[in-house]
């Protein structure tokens, strides 16, 4: 039924190719290169059309006519970035066209000089300090034409970024969504009011159009907010829907998988979108975090050589080469090209948060945390900076401030084991041992992807004297590493507990195959052949009979709960 609505809803792919060919003409007129560019490229993913069924161009007026000339000379201009240049030639004019490029180049005129000011004087870790002084002038002007009902689509866009920009954001949110009313098919204002959207209540409160295009932007919205098995339920939809070709939602699909840590899927996807667009830049950082964390260096330094080619000054290619350089440990060189990509773009949220991570690795906290704190001005839903400030103020012995950040992470990714068993450990350096017990055991519920969670909430109860619980703990934590086939340093130390545990409570087969195994470990195989030893002794002095071990003992020395005996002949460490 779901399918059926939505192909009914995308079911005239020709009349959604006609209003894409259109916003993208209206954006070009305009110097709105971003948004054009997504609607070619979801376009260009659609049948091309016959000459007969083009778009016609839109209605030319009375004062655009007359704007003409003025309007052409200031695009020229506009093009070159010479912005003030551009705005004075279109002062006075008064079609809605002439009069969104003139407020327009007064707003780029205002961040070009602000990102000039800073480039030179100021490291990127500063450049939050420095503002657009054409922001209020630019307010003041709007939003008297905006109380007279008097902006566009377009202008309403530029009304919000001006609000956004001096973190009036309440009021932007307003404005973007009105925007979006007023022009549906302009990607640049969901993507700006996606970016003010902090949870899913906010955005279940959104009054939004009931448009082809909303699809998109709740995709993108399920990603961003780590809800990422309805996003890629989204996107198979608009793949299903007549959009297979588009490289936009493939890179998106990869991004999501990112987010999951399903690196092998992300990387088969992000090589398919390089096989169909070599020459591709964007999302490329994303790709080589996910060759980083496979430690795949020769694919990662070929990536770097390539985009090189390309552009060497794109934010992406900075970015990428800061962790091919990370990567070889060579943090200085690392930090420097983030530092780079951040000059080039002070609102790269990952160039940010990659940073953060160098200065942790040259121990140089203060700087870290500032990194951090910049990334979550840029976009609050960064549990990465989140969880980054959260291991800082953990080195600096800052226990509470740690839980603070933990529990901001957490939030972000409740499904995540890391955050889970960062918040545990936080909880038992503050001596909650409880609350430290729910999350290694949550962590462990989840899907614990370092597989720590069950070994630390096993030393919790060890250290609590909680003899039965630690040992069902060790026994899972030994059964789920070798059931993966994993080689994990503290399998011997599990081992260990787990050969005392039986033999103190006269299992004494268990015991004898934990102390067996314990042999194969170097760090405890003394202690192994000690309690083998043990183990004879004992059995030359008793003549009870094998069988009986396994009966329930009625004596004082049984535990209340009996912790079923392990089997670990079948797993091989």
């Amino acid at each position: 039924m779901k399918m059926a609505a939505l192909c009914s809803e995308f079911g005239d792919l020709v009349q959604i190719k006609k209003q894409l060919i259109s916003v993208i003409s209206l954006c070009k007129e305009r110097g709105l290169l971003h948004s054009s560019k997504w609607a070619s490229e979801l376009a260009f993913a659609l049948s091309p059309l016959p000459k007969d069924e083009l778009p016609p161009s839109p209605p030319f007026t009375e004062d655009d006519a007359q704007d003409l000339d003025a309007l052409t000379v200031a695009k020229s201009y506009f093009d070159l970035k010479e912005y003030d240049r551009a705005a004075y030639f279109l002062r006075g004019c008064c079609s809605r066209k002439a009069y969104f490029l003139y407020m327009y180049s007064r707003y780029l005129s205002g961040e070009k000089k602000k990102d000039d000011e800073t480039v030179d004087s100021l490291g990127p870790l500063e450049k939050g300090q420095v503002r657009n002084e054409a922001l209020r002038e630019l307010r003041v002007e709007l939003s008297k034409k905006h109380n007279a009902g008097e902006l566009d689509g377009f202008t309403l866009y530029l009304y919000g970024v001006v609000l956004r920009k001096l973190d009036l954001l309440k009021e932007s949110v307003e404005v973007f969504v009105e925007a979006i009313h007023a022009l549906p098919l302009h990607w640049g204002a969901w993507l700006e009011l996606s970016n003010l959207v902090t949870n899913i209540e906010m955005l279940k409160s959104l009054s939004l159009p009931d448009c082809w295009i909303k699809d998109f932007f709740m995709a993108h919205m399920y990603t961003e907010l780590q809800m990422i098995k309805e996003a890629l339920q989204k996107y198979q939809n608009l793949i299903d829907a007549g959009f297979s070709k588009s490289t936009y939602i493939i890179s998106q699909i990869a991004v999501a998988y990112h987010n999951i840590r399903d690196i092998d899927q992300a990387l088969a996807l992000f090589n398919q979108l390089r096989e169909q667009d070599p020459y591709r830049i964007d999302n490329m950082d994303t790709f080589s975090n996910l060759l980083y964390v496979k430690s795949m260096k020769p694919e990662l330094s070929y990536l770097a050589h390539n985009l090189v080619e390309i552009d060497k000054y794109r934010v992406e290619t900075c970015c990428v080469i800061g962790n091919y350089y990370s990567l070889r440990s060579q943090h200085e060189k690392a930090a420097l090209y983030f530092q780079r990509a951040l000059k080039l773009n002070p609102r790269c949220l990952g160039a940010w948060t990659l940073m953060g991570h160098e200065y942790m690795e040259m121990k140089n906290t203060s700087a870290a945390i500032q990194a951090y704190r910049h990334a979550i001005e840029v976009n609050k839903r960064d549990y990465r900076a989140w969880y980054g400030l959260g291991q800082t103020y953990e080195i600096l012995k800052m226990p509470f401030y740690c839980l603070y950040y933990y529990r901001k992470a957490h939030q972000l990714r409740p499904n995540d084991s890391r955050m889970l068993v960062a918040l545990g450990e936080s909880y038992e350096k503050l001596s909650q041992q409880v609350e430290a017990k729910k999350c290694y055991w949550r962590a462990y519920s989840v899907g614990d992807v370092e597989k720590m969670a069950l070994l630390k909430l096993a030393k919790l109860h060890e250290q609590l004297t909680e003899s039965d619980d630690a040992a069902q703990c060790y026994m899972l934590y030994i059964q789920d590493i070798f059931s993966c086939g994993l080689e994990h340093a503290e399998v011997s130390t599990a081992l260990r507990y787990l050969g005392q545990y039986y033999f103190k409570n006269k299992l004494y087969d268990e015991a004898s195959l934990c102390a067996q195994r314990c042999c194969d470990y170097n760090d405890a195989r003394e202690e192994g052949k000690a309690l083998l030893r043990q183990i004879s002794q004992v059995r030359d002095q008793t003549e009870t009979p094998s069988a009986d071990l396994f009966a329930p003992l009625s004596n004082n020395n049984t535990p209340v709960r009996r912790v079923s005996p392990l089997n670990l002949i079948s797993f091989t460490p």
